[in-house]
């Protein structure tokens, strides 16, 4: 199943540290690991752990016409559920997706990392966790396998089979190896059944490039 949400709409942070990651993104109710080594985001980690133990991860993009210069409009707030530390002082942790969030500003950097505000309102079902589909889960699986086979990379079709529809289309979202771009579409699709249509469409489009590049050899 997917992971559950343990906050209340009232006890979201109004201002969010953010962990700015390029190819990445946390949807609600799945979990990332991370591998923390500069700096200003050891110095993020160590405020969150006293502070809630939350954070946002937000794609930075390539223009600057976004509200905060240089990240998306739309991240998610996530908790930290597990922290440990290296030999060489890097953190290894893993995210908990709780909301997604609009960015409607920024505020003051902190300790080398930047901190916008944050805005819910368009998410409501995030944290209910009321979107469960439903999806196409045969043709997703079928064409993941097809795609990622293609790219030399295994898939395990028999676990990911056990997963229902909202844990099968967090799971192939947040780890098929999109551009940044598609990932951020992906993120911010309305509901599990838009994700798995988009996710379909892009593998489709992969796959018909991939044919025509060979056909032409």
């Amino acid at each position: 199943m997917a992971l559950k949400r343990h906050i209340k709409a009232e006890e979201l942070p109004g201002t969010v540290p953010v962990f700015a990651v390029s190819g990445a993104i946390l949807l609600p109710g799945g979990t990332m690991p991370l591998m923390v080594f500069e700096p200003r985001y050891l110095a993020l980690v160590d405020d969150a752990l006293g502070a809630g133990r939350l954070l946002a991860l937000v794609q930075p993009r390539d223009d600057e016409a976004g509200q905060a210069s240089g990240l998306h409009d739309v991240g998610t707030l996530g908790r930290i559920t597990a922290f440990g530390e290296t030999g060489d002082g890097r953190y290894l942790i893993t995210m908990a997706g709780l909301s997604r969030f609009r960015v409607a500003g920024e505020v003051d950097i902190r300790s080398g990392y930047r901190r916008v505000l944050a805005d819910y309102s368009d998410f409501p079902a995030d944290l209910a966790g009321t979107d469960k589909g439903p999806v196409d889960r045969r043709l997703l699986l079928a064409m993941v396998h097809t795609y990622l086979a293609g790219l030399g990379m295994a898939t395990d079709l028999a676990q990911l089979e056990k997963a229902d529809d909202a844990e099968l289309t967090i799971r192939l979202a947040m780890a098929c190896p999109f551009r940044p771009e598609e990932k951020q579409s992906l993120l911010e699709a309305a509901g599990h059944a838009e994700r798995c249509r988009l996710m379909t469409a892009l593998i489709e489009r992969e796959l018909l490039l991939e044919s025509a590049g060979s056909s032409i050899h």
